[in-house]
């Protein structure tokens, strides 16, 4: 495989330079000294910004875009085998790596590299241990799946050994890394157009445990289910936390303000604290104390870890306040599995509100089918239900799935649900049902934020 090394900087090309983790990693690749250029199918943000720092990013993916000064060509998942600029590379004979394997690349260039998994969670406590480690002045990279408002984007670069990203599991990814650190917030179904099924998934992580050094440390969530077949055979120290006291670290007196900010006695090896966090959910419970043991691993002041986790109030798309209009709350979060939908639901629940409304876009056709019944109990949480097209992403519909028998299945639980196949309807309906003192929360990984931005004038 190829590899590259930051005192040897080559030429590299990345296919899908738009995306969330690809403009990370060439922004990283770029500081260190490469001439980088990419491809995508439209101007973004992040390709922008790419420009703005002397990127060459081409608008059209064809083979003339790869030139023979190019040393390396990167891609992403979502490029097509057959596509032209791939198909020109394997021509040119110019070595290629998948997005993973090139993040497992640069992981090898820092002391400390540190990959946070899991089902669900990965942003936000991603987000959680970057803050702690900014805060303790350890100057580090960083890689996050969502824009953090403290870095004013997705990366940072610094001069540290410190180096932390997202690891997802999806077609395996993340056994291209080389973290020194595992983090394993959860373990549940999904990617199951890629997985066979649960045990699968399981085993993919497990690997991925498998990947950390005698020297490193393994921090997992004690109490998830499959938890002995994900840590079976491990030489590295496991590190749990959960809800038991048998974890090594777990919580007590867990109560909700009227933001739904939990605040709880967090028990571990250096005894009790009390905290109460600037994020929603029980859920955040779990990934305020995943990242607090990963902190205390790497020695960290416990009072910075502390203040930087009560502090922290999120990134985009997770439980986001995107305002106010007539006396309406309007919430946009990306939740997409059930798992997701159930926690953020509860989260909003716990809020001072009058209605819950929930207009939420299904993600991928394979996601729907498989958890056709489970969306439809975690989403019957909310009081009225309105419901997109599918957000197809990387697919075609060749299993014959749609919005509207999930919403039939809503029904059938007994509560109101509206399917629109048109953004502007679903808009339309929404200014004539909704009130004031009611929580409109737009949920979904595709585009469905665009209607609360619409909705505020935005």
């Amino acid at each position: 495989m190829y590899e590259i090394h930051f005192d040897k900087p080559v030429h590299v090309h990345f296919m899908g330079i738009g995306g969330i983790s690809m403009s990370g990693i060439a922004e990283i690749l770029l500081h260190e000294g490469f001439t980088v250029s990419g491809s995508d199918r439209a101007k973004s943000a992040l390709t922008e910004t790419l420009e703005a720092q002397g990127v060459q990013v081409f608008y059209k993916q064809i083979a003339s875009n790869i030139t023979d000064d190019i040393d390396l060509v990167v891609y992403s998942a979502a490029i097509s085998k057959d596509n032209p600029e791939l198909l020109a590379a394997y021509d040119k004979k110019i070595p290629t790596l998948t997005r993973a394997e090139l993040l497992g690349q640069i992981m090898k260039n820092y002391e400390m590299p540190i990959a946070i998994s899991g089902t669900h969670g990965k942003t936000t406590t991603t987000s959680m241990v970057s803050e702690m480690l900014m805060q303790a002045d350890t100057d580090p990279t960083l890689s996050i799946g969502g824009m953090l408002p403290s870095i004013g984007g997705n990366i940072r670069i610094g001069s540290s050994e410190y180096f932390v990203t997202e690891a997802c599991e999806y077609t395996n990814s993340f056994l291209r890394f080389f973290p020194k650190i595992g983090l394993i917030l959860n373990v549940e179904e999904d990617h199951l157009d890629f997985f066979k099924d649960i045990d699968d998934i399981r085993s993919s992580f497990h690997r991925f445990a498998k990947l950390l050094p005698q020297d490193g440390a393994l921090i997992i969530n004690g109490d998830m289910d499959g938890f002995d077949v994900v840590t079976k055979e491990l030489s590295c120290p496991i590190i749990t936390f959960g809800e038991r006291p048998e974890d090594s670290y777990y919580y007590t007196n867990l109560s909700f303000d009227a933001d739904a900010h939990a605040s709880f006695t967090m028990h571990s090896p250096a005894g009790e604290d009390r905290i109460t966090l600037s994020v929603p959910g029980k859920h955040n419970v779990l990934n305020a104390m995943a990242a607090i043991a990963l902190s205390d691993r790497l020695g960290l002041p416990r009072e910075i870890a502390l203040k930087a986790v009560s502090s922290f109030k999120g990134t985009d798309r997770r439980f986001e306040h995107k305002g106010e209009i007539g006396g309406i709350t309007i919430i946009d979060d990306y939740a997409h599995h059930p798992t997701e939908i159930r926690a953020t639901l509860e989260a909003a629940l716990q809020t001072d509100h009058k209605t819950l409304w929930c207009v939420f876009q299904p993600h991928t056709y394979t996601r729907t089918k498989a958890f056709l019944d489970d969306f439809a109990k975690a989403l019957s949480l909310a009081d009225h239900i309105v419901l997109a097209d599918i957000y197809a992403a990387r697919e075609k519909n060749t299993i014959g799935i749609s919005s509207k028998d999930l919403a039939d299945k809503i029904i059938a639980l007994g509560k109101p649900c509206s399917y629109f196949p048109s953004f502007d309807e679903i808009e339309n309906f929404l200014l004539e049902k909704c009130s004031a003192g009611d929580l409109l929360i737009t949920m979904g990984a595709g585009d469905i934020y665009k209607i609360g931005e619409k909705l505020l004038g935005k």
